[in-house]
């Protein structure tokens, strides 16, 4: 399967409201940006949910993991507004290198799962080989098991309240993954995921990420004769 140029990057096309769940700020930049700036083109409302602020990403003593969160989140903000993402936020009480596969973090994405009532969610595909970073394979893990969970009437049924109720998500798209079948061709957005890269400067340092970008993407899509690419594994949940 793959999208053609012009046609929506979603299979099969539809599905209103995205919501895209990431580790820290630039993940959803550098991992599927130009996708990304596609939906917010054809119309989609998008909806990103971090469950940290990266407060650890850093190799500089003078800086402290608040300080460092609380610059990481405004760079975040600008990046999404640079793609086209109306919608940022953030989950509390989880930091950088840290996150576990927990039932209080599957409690937290099924509790936005059933308020934000999303038809489509990106993620980590936490089975990918030499998938190095703990924290991509758990909130992979923990996406996929809150999707599971939302839709059951008796998980967290204390959720359900104040006219909540269960939600059920068909279609889940893995971005960062080694079994791709769903290419998406970014090469009329790829200046705008570039944009949005640069907006995580406290990551930058000497690292250039065009030409990152141009590289990553034109192996995506040689397979398909795309110039730029990015690539997912999408599955339909049964």
């Amino acid at each position: 399967m793959s999208d053609q140029s012009g046609s929506s990057v979603l299979l099969p096309p539809g599905g209103q409201s995205i919501l895209v769940v990431i580790a820290h700020p630039d993940d959803a930049e550098f991992l599927c940006g130009g996708t990304i700036a596609r939906l917010a083109q054809e119309g989609h409302d998008i909806h990103y949910l971090l469950v940290t602020r990266g407060d650890k990403g850093t190799d500089s003593a003078d800086v402290t993991p608040a300080r460092l969160a609380a610059l990481r989140e405004q760079e975040q903000r600008r990046a999404a507004e640079v793609l086209g993402v109306k919608h940022v936020t953030f989950l509390e009480g989880y930091a950088d290198s840290e996150v576990e596969v927990t039932l209080a973090l599957r409690s937290d994405l099924v509790l936005v799962i059933r308020q934000w009532k999303p038809d489509v969610v990106f993620t980590f595909d936490p089975w990918r080989r030499n998938e190095v970073h703990p924290d991509h394979r758990a909130v992979g893990i923990c996406t996929l098991d809150a999707l599971a969970c939302a839709r059951v009437r008796l998980s967290f049924p204390e959720q359900l309240r104040d006219g909540l109720t269960p939600h059920r998500v068909r279609d889940i798209y893995y971005f960062s993954t080694d079994q791709p079948n769903h290419w998406v061709d970014i090469s009329n957005v790829l200046d705008k995921k570039i944009e949005a890269m640069r907006c995580h400067e406290s990551q930058m340092g000497n690292f250039d990420p065009e030409a990152f970008a141009r590289r990553r993407g034109s192996q995506a899509g040689i397979e398909h004769k795309y110039k730029y690419a990015e690539a997912f594994h999408h599955y339909v949940l049964s």
